[in-house]
């Protein structure tokens, strides 16, 4: 603008006018260089990002999880939630939420019925973190969809051989029950399981007396359960907080009013419109 006045002024007075570059104040340049690649690299993965929230039908782009603390949060049992001698005999300890004060939850998965591709899909290409709890009875049909699971990064924990009410079985019982799956977990997919995850989330001293005995170190519950359709609460306010431990299912149409992925759907849109982002669990332990 300020050259067209100059040429302008100068052809009202019938003289050549000297037109000179204005340049932008600082501030105002364009980036050049690494910054610029970065930027538009970054730009480029929101895009993304964007495009796969998009294509599995999500309301918006699921909020990336600060990296994992190099120094892990203090983890003991739940207030309510001790057996007698908890602490003295080194039991695991049960608990529903991490400590910590980052905007982050962690979903965690039981049993194994539905073993749905268009699940691992949607976890992998969002990159939604996730921890899963295994029976036997119900993950022996397909083991190697677990195996895929792993690969993927997935880990994937006790939840017993045959999902029992284990309060009501003896101490041997129990231990069966437990310690044989943490074999069947070693023998297939190679490695021993520290977490454990007792059926209903009911457990007595003899449970976690078992679960120590064969190399369990906790035993996280949940705060909060999300359905296809709905969230359970354990709250009385029913609101999610910072370090939540939230529970659903492998689960498909045969039990459910929707798919694995519609789930996952009605999880991430209400977690994310929160304002938090999905953590690894055992990047906390």
């Amino acid at each position: 603008m300020l050259a067209v006045a100059v040429i302008a002024s100068g052809c009202a007075q019938g003289e050549r006018a000297e037109v000179r570059p204005v340049h932008p104040a600082p501030g105002q340049q364009p980036l050049k260089g690494a910054p610029a690649r970065a930027l538009d690299s970054y730009a480029t993965k929101l895009r993304a990002a964007a495009r796969v929230a998009k294509r599995w039908g999500l309301a918006g782009v699921p909020l990336a999880p600060p990296a994992p603390p190099v120094r892990k949060p203090r983890i003991t049992t739940r207030k309510g939630f001790e057996v007698d001698g908890h602490e003295e005999k080194g039991l695991p300890p049960v608990f529903t939420t991490i400590p910590t004060k980052e905007k982050i939850v962690f979903l965690t998965i039981d049993d194994g019925a539905e073993k749905d591709p268009a699940f691992l899909r949607m976890m992998s290409e969002l990159k939604i973190p996730y921890t899963a709890f295994l029976s036997n009875y119900l993950v022996k049909g397909d083991y190697g969809y677990f195996k895929d699971m792993q690969d993927r990064g997935v880990g994937l924990n006790n939840h017993t051989l045959h999902h029992p009410h284990l309060p009501g079985l003896s101490y041997a019982r129990q231990k069966h029950e437990i310690c044989g799956m943490q074999d069947i977990i070693e023998r297939r997919y190679g490695k021993r399981p520290t977490l454990f995850r007792p059926p209903f989330g009911n457990y007595n001293e003899a449970t976690l007396r078992a679960a120590k005995s064969c190399g369990v170190k906790y035993a996280p519950i949940w705060n909060e359960e999300v359905f296809v359709d709905r969230w359970d609460y354990r709250e009385w306010d029913r609101e999610i907080r910072p370090g939540d431990i939230v529970l659903s299912h492998f689960r498909g149409r045969g039990e459910w009013k929707g798919t694995m992925p519609d789930m996952i759907r009605r999880f991430l849109n209400k977690v994310t419109a929160e304002g938090y982002a999905v953590a690894r669990l055992e990047d906390y332990l």
